[in-house]
């Protein structure tokens, strides 16, 4: 029998899962210390949590331990790099609690506009203030959506009753889905101009840290609403603090850096706090525990590795190759811009990483949306580009072509409803260096992917290289590296430099415009 340990208050359809299954021993217990619970049962093979911090000392008391579930979405609570290093497999439960989130969302919008929390503490202390609480409606506003996943399109869902406009962000969704949706995909920076209510749905991760920052939230308009039942860290909170009197905004808010009592930094200029409990309904609890109790069994009974979020390099696959489809990826996602909607992504992998290309795909996804953690698994990884529409295709690779172990992504963004764009490039290692070989059209690269990188196309004359050179050098930036080759018909040519420092993008807009160039990119690796 192997035990599972339940140091939390979790639904009762775990247990009654795991018991049913017959091969489980289950102790739950949702009072005691989890370090005292963990001494008693020391013999544990899996546990299950929510926001319980599992930390290595926790980890190591458990010698027999070999999967821990997060039910739910976040683990960052538990430290996963550890438990991989134990050889412990992560898991969370994404989608179980999407629903109450959304939910939540609109239940925080009503009280806001309809000043319900004050209304009632003044109705309670034998007040008549109803001049001073008229409020709004939410009918006719236009609701803007950053990050189309599982909760987003729900709260696009709960909303359509309300005859709101809806705007939505996501970088890696396709058109038809927001529309099927009767919303519209617009850029980050539109949302932002264009919207009364703006709702955060990304996870916190080093792209997304800090991204509502005072650029984007100085676009809000005034009086605004800025809602976070998503991650305390992708909000700037000095910036919104810097900017809230100034543009009457407003912010309702589920998320802090820790959950647990005590003062909270944002108390000052949040309008409504709520103690985290998005994901705090009876049905989302039930989900969790019932998917984390399937979880388990599948990966003790049949391997199903979806949802591990600790994933290690495969045995046999140098590191560097994963590093090299994440590079790859991103730099697609440069070249086209960065927020343009991916339609179709097809992959080829060369020689000895076509047995890696499940787990390659995964480094390719998480390069192009900041959504997709890149420790996930395969499955986890379809059932994401299915869900945001995205065709896939890996093509079967052909070894007389001599490309060795290389890599190539193909990624076609939607530039309009009628025009798409092509992204192509191939990259491979040189005595364990990342090379990009080609990009499109142009072959023979053999350009380092590190720092930045700046890309222009234009039509080939003398000077160009010239031109540029001086720009830079007006800006005070040195040229590291540089590429400059032909394309296959000799008419256009690619500048690829790797220069000194990060770049304005100012001085890359004023370079196109010197140059004349087709297009211009600048790309952080």
């Amino acid at each position: 029998m192997k035990k599972v340990l339940i140091p939390t208050k979790l639904a009762a359809v775990a247990r009654e899962t795991l018991l049913t299954h017959g091969g489980y021993e289950v102790v739950q217990d949702e009072s005691s210390e989890l370090a005292a619970l963990v001494g008693a049962h020391a013999d544990t093979h899996a546990m299950i949590v929510r926001s319980e911090k599992v930390t290595a000392e926790i980890i190591d008391a458990l010698p027999q331990l070999k999967i821990i579930v997060r039910a739910g979405a976040g683990y960052n609570t538990i430290d996963t790099k550890y438990a991989r290093s134990r050889g412990v497999d992560v898991m969370n439960t994404p989608g179980a609690n999407a629903n109450a989130v959304a939910e939540e969302v609109v239940a925080l919008m009503l009280a806001d506009a309809r000043h319900l929390i004050p209304g009632d503490i003044s109705c309670r202390a034998g007040k008549w203030e109803k001049k001073q609480l008229m409020g709004s409606e939410i009918t006719g506003k236009t609701v803007g959506i950053v990050g189309f996943g599982a909760i987003g399109q729900l709260v696009a869902k709960r909303l359509s009753g309300f005859d709101v406009a809806l705007m939505v962000f996501d970088p890696f969704l396709k058109d038809k889905s927001a529309y099927d949706l009767g919303a519209t995909p617009v850029d980050l920076p539109e949302i932002f101009e264009s919207c009364d209510y703006i709702s955060l749905h990304m996870p916190e991760n080093d792209e997304t840290r800090g991204i509502i920052n005072k650029d984007l939230i100085g676009r809000m308009k005034t009086g605004g609403t800025l809602i976070n039942c998503a991650r305390a860290g992708i909000l700037n909170e000095d910036d919104f603090r810097a900017l809230k009197a100034e543009k009457q905004l407003r912010l309702l808010n589920d998320v802090y850096p820790k959950d647990e009592a005590g003062d909270k930094p944002i108390a000052d200029i949040a309008d409504i706090m709520l103690p985290h409990l998005g994901a705090s309904t009876k049905e989302a609890n039930f989900n969790a525990a019932s998917r984390a109790a399937t979880q388990i069994m599948g990966l003790d009974d049949k391997g199903i590795a979806s949802y591990i979020v600790n994933r290690d390099v495969p045995e046999g696959l140098d590191k560097a190759y994963s590093e090299l489809a994440f590079s790859l990826a991103h730099l697609c996602r440069g070249i086209a811009g960065g927020n343009q909607h991916v339609e179709v992504l097809e992959t080829s992998f060369y020689g000895e990483l076509a047995t890696y290309k499940d787990w390659l795909l995964v480094q390719v996804l998480a390069a192009l949306s900041e959504e997709f953690d890149r420790s996930q698994g395969y499955d986890a990884a379809l059932e994401y580009l299915k869900e945001k529409g995205v065709e896939y295709f890996n093509r079967e690779t052909d070894s007389s072509k001599g490309y060795g172990n290389s890599i190539t992504v193909d990624v076609t963004t939607a530039v309009d409803a009628a025009n798409f764009k092509r992204i192509s490039v191939r990259g491979t290692l040189a005595e364990g260096n990342m090379m990009i070989s080609r990009i499109n059209d142009f072959d023979k690269l053999y350009f380092e992917p590190t720092g930045t990188a700046l890309l222009f196309i234009y039509k080939d004359r003398p000077g160009v290289i010239g031109q540029i050179g001086r720009s830079l050098a007006e800006a005070g930036l040195n040229i590291n590296d540089m590429r400059n080759p032909h394309d296959l018909s000799g008419e256009y040519s690619l500048a690829l430099l790797r220069v000194s420092e990060a770049v304005d993008c100012e001085v890359v807009s004023k370079i196109s415009g010197e140059i004349e160039a087709l297009h211009a990119s600048c790309i952080a690796f």
